[in-house]
C-alpha cells in the first residue's frame, strides 16, 4: 500500500514525463485523428452542386420544392473516456514495467493530449465490475485526481475481469459521443454485444497490453503459476516443449478473438508489450488515422 507521500511523487514523475510527451508529441496528431469526427449541426441551405446527396433534408425540400442540404460543423468540444483496467491481471509483469504501470502512462498521455485540445476527460475503471467513475471534466487538476487514481485505486474484486460490464456502464452513462479508449489485457468473458453497442455509439479504440510472458512460458522445469485474476496455483512442466506450445497457442487464440470481436464491431484495436515503446506505437496509431 503506498503512502500519500509516495502517491504524490509518483503522480509528479507521471505527469512531467506524459505531460512532455503530450505537448511535443500527441497533441497535434490527437487532434488530426479526433477533432474533424465530432460534429454537430449548424444551420441548411439551399443545396449546391458536389454537396453530398447523404445530406439533403429532405422534409425541408418537400416543404419548399427545391432541394437542401444540412450543413454540420466541427465541434469545438470533444469528450474522451478512458476504460481503464484494475483487475487482478493488470499486476502482472517480467520486463521493463507491470501492466499496470503501462496502463498508467499511455491513460496519462491520452489526458493531458485531450487537455491541450480543451477536451473533457473521464474515467471509468473495472476489475469483475465498474469500480469507480470519473464524469468528464476539464482543467489540470482535474487530470491529477485521475492520474492518483491510476496509480492508488485497489480493486475491491472476486475475481476475473468483466469487460462487458465496463462497456455497458459507458453505453448508460455517457449519453454524448465520445471517443472512447478501452486499455486491458482484455482476459474477460466474452463482450462482443456490449462492444458493438458501444461502437455503434462512440469512437471506440481498444489498447490492449500484456507482457512477453503472458504469450512465452520460459523452460524452467516444474513451476507453479498463478492465475493473477483468481489467485487460483496451478503447477505446470515448463521444460515440456508441448506445454510451452499449448501457452503459446492460447495466448494467440486469445488476441485472435479479440482483434476479430473488435474488427467485427467498427471499432480499432492495438497492442502494445510491456517492454514495447508505446509512444511509437500511440505514434503509429494516430497517423494512421
Amino acid at each position: 500500500m503506498l503512502t500519500t507521500s509516495e502517491i504524490l511523487k509518483r503522480v509528479r514523475r507521471i505527469e512531467i514525463k506524459t505531460k512532455g510527451l503530450s505537448n511535443h508529441i500527441f497533441a497535434g496528431e490527437y487532434h488530426s485523428a479526433f477533432k474533424g469526427r465530432g460534429m454537430s449541426f449548424s444551420e441548411v441551405r439551399e443545396y449546391q452542386h458536389g454537396d453530398d446527396v447523404k445530406n439533403i433534408d429532405w422534409n425541408v425540400t418537400a416543404r419548399l420544392r427545391t432541394p437542401y442540404v444540412k450543413v454540420f460543423e466541427e465541434e469545438r468540444e470533444l469528450i474522451l473516456m478512458l476504460l481503464v483496467d484494475i483487475s487482478g491481471s493488470s499486476l502482472f509483469g517480467t520486463q521493463e514495467r507491470l501492466k499496470r504501470d503501462l496502463i498508467t502512462e499511455i491513460s496519462a498521455v491520452l489526458s493531458f493530449s485531450a487537455a491541450t485540445n480543451n477536451d473533457k476527460v473521464g474515467v471509468i475503471f473495472f476489475s469483475d465490475k465498474v469500480e469507480k467513475f470519473i464524469p468528464p471534466k476539464k482543467g489540470r487538476s482535474h487530470i491529477l485526481r485521475i492520474i492518483r487514481e491510476l496509480i492508488a485505486l485497489e480493486p475491491n474484486q472476486k475475481g476475473g475481469t468483466n469487460i462487458a460490464a465496463a462497456f455497458e456502464y459507458l453505453n448508460h452513462v455517457q449519453k454524448k459521443r465520445a471517443i472512447t479508449f478501452a486499455i486491458s489485457d482484455f482476459i474477460s468473458e466474452p463482450y462482443e454485444k456490449p462492444l458493438q453497442l458501444a461502437a455503434r455509439k462512440h469512437d471506440l479504440v481498444g489498447i490492449q497490453v500484456y507482457d512477453k510472458h503472458d504469450r512465452e512460458l520460459p523452460d524452467a522445469g516444474l513451476v507453479q503459476v498463478m492465475d493473477a485474476e483468481t489467485g487460483q496455483m496451478v503447477w505446470l512442466d515448463s521444460s515440456e516443449r508441448s506445454v510451452r506450445a499449448n501457452y503459446t497457442h492460447r495466448f494467440e487464440q486469445h488476441k485472435k478473438y479479440c482483434q476479430q470481436a473488435f474488427r467485427k464491431s467498427g471499432a480499432s484495436l492495438l497492442s502494445i508489450r510491456t517492454n514495447e515503446d508505446y509512444v511509437k506505437a500511440l505514434q503509429g496509431f494516430f497517423i494512421s488515422r
